[in-house]
């Protein structure tokens, strides 16, 4: 199976085993989309959330560095219509998580996590 395909699988996945998910966007650190699971719903480019997301990682992980916090976990935005997390998968892929107003952070940030070290695994194997 090709990496986009079995990305998608998890992306997918992860939408089903948390309700308040409404899609997600993974692409390379260079900001070329992999695989995008927008629940049937047309929410926005998935070319221009790509390059935001690894925009937004590499400042992320740049401020981490310098504010001597460790190792970069997430990038949580919270805006008046729900959230966008954003969690390195790997090295080389950025996984962009959408959810609803009112989800449940602790889930949003355990299965994200969970689906980030799933993609990471499947890039190390594939590649």
């Amino acid at each position: 199976m090709k990496l986009c395909e079995e990305v998608l699988r998890e992306m997918v996945l992860l939408r089903e085993r948390t309700p308040d998910i409404s899609g997600s966007v993974a692409c390379t650190v260079d900001g070329l989309t992999i695989a995008c699971d927008n629940g049937g719903k047309a929410n926005g480019s998935s070319e221009q959330t790509a390059a935001l997301s690894a925009a937004l990682l590499a400042l992320s992980r740049r401020m981490t560095i310098m504010t001597c916090q460790g190792v970069l976990e997430e990038t949580l935005i919270s805006g008046t219509a729900g959230f966008a997390a954003f969690y390195a998968a790997g090295p080389t892929i950025v996984l962009t998580v959408l959810a609803e107003p009112g989800t449940n952070l602790g889930l949003l940030r355990l299965e994200g996590r969970k689906t980030a070290a799933s993609v990471a695994a499947i890039a190390a194997r594939i590649h």
